[in-house]
């Protein structure tokens, strides 16, 4: 596939490309592979992308019908493969993720080193196998070769039965107590909605002021003032920053009860998590931990969790009339 290319055979693909990333949660890693099992190609002598690419093909604007000219980009005669809001979301997420070449499901300094307080790390090693030559992810602190510190290296697979072993403490077995739970989670008050409110308004001022400086560079333009290649430059990024804030003035009008509802789902999966775990992926695995935890140390071998309330009282087996009520 040629990258910038318009070709009728790849149309299809390039959409397909843009939709899984935008609206189906994916990183470029999970994109991957969703692409690999939708048979989608990237030639027929290397059949799987590779992040590089898939980061080429979804950050060209040529797909939103633009040609690049000396450096800027300008709009083209060209037909766009792709409508500009996913373009625009599809920016707006690749700013938002981290582009890492390891994704790890207790990295990123989940968890803090109990001995010391510093954070916990994971690191790759291969091993050769009787079956070939295997990855292994080990977690350590990293601190981990100073002086006497505890030489303690825990493996995916030895946190995963602990974060399992916690989940089963979270399961509820009377109807009507979940029941109970669940409304409890919609009728949370403690959001706090005045920080949302301030940071809204102060967007949509930016936002204001981005359309007063394109006024004024279409001005300056039409002036002579600044050449065609500056209008360009400039109003291009003034475009791309308008499209960040509204999409980020849509998050905010989603607010509380897109945290609620994420709750109460959290919730649903907790009750079945064991089943749920081992078929979810990076992003999933990381959002349900933090979710339901605040954070965790790792105090020897064993990790100690800080729960969210209200999964704090389901962890402690706590009777829901002594809960508190300022929950998550």
């Amino acid at each position: 596939m040629t990258i910038g290319a318009i070709h009728s055979t790849n149309g299809p693909w390039l959409r397909r490309i843009y939709e899984l990333y935008a609206y189906h949660n994916h990183s470029l890693d999970t994109l991957i592979e969703a692409l690999a099992n939708e048979g989608i190609e990237f030639s027929p002598s290397k059949p799987r992308f590779c992040r590089s690419k898939l980061y080429d093909i979804l950050t060209s604007r040529a797909y939103i019908g633009e040609v690049k000219y000396r450096g800027q980009w300008y709009p083209g005669v060209h037909k766009p493969l792709v409508d500009r809001a996913t373009w625009d979301r599809v920016q707006f997420l690749l700013g938002q993720k981290i582009y890492q070449t390891h994704r790890l499901t207790y990295g990123a300094e989940l968890i803090q080193c109990g001995h010391c307080g510093s954070p916990i790390t994971g690191e790759s090693k291969r091993k050769q196998t009787k079956k070939g030559e295997r990855e292994y992810v080990y977690y350590r602190c990293a601190q981990y070769h100073r002086g006497d510190h505890p030489r303690i290296r825990m493996t995916e697979a030895e946190f995963d039965e602990q974060i399992l072993g916690l989940f089963d403490k979270l399961r509820v077995e009377s109807d009507e107590f979940r029941e109970e739970f669940r409304n409890g989670l919609r009728t949370m008050t403690n959001w706090d909605q005045q920080v949302q409110i301030e940071r809204a308004r102060e967007m949509q001022q930016e936002l204001e002021s981005i359309r007063q400086q394109q006024k004024r560079l279409l001005n300056h333009l039409l002036l002579e003032e600044i050449d065609s290649d500056t209008f360009a430059e400039t109003n291009t990024e003034l475009r791309d920053r308008a499209v960040h804030l509204r999409l980020e003035l849509e998050a905010c009008d989603r607010g509380r009860d897109e945290i609620i509802d994420i709750a109460v789902k959290a919730f649903e999966l907790s009750q079945d998590l064991r089943a749920q775990w081992v078929k979810a992926d990076y992003a999933a695995k990381r959002r349900i931990l933090e979710i339901t935890c605040l954070n965790f140390s790792l105090d020897g071998v064993s990790l100690v969790p800080v729960m969210r309330k209200p999964f704090d009282m389901l962890a402690e087996g706590l009777v829901w009339k002594n809960s508190r009520g300022d929950w998550i």
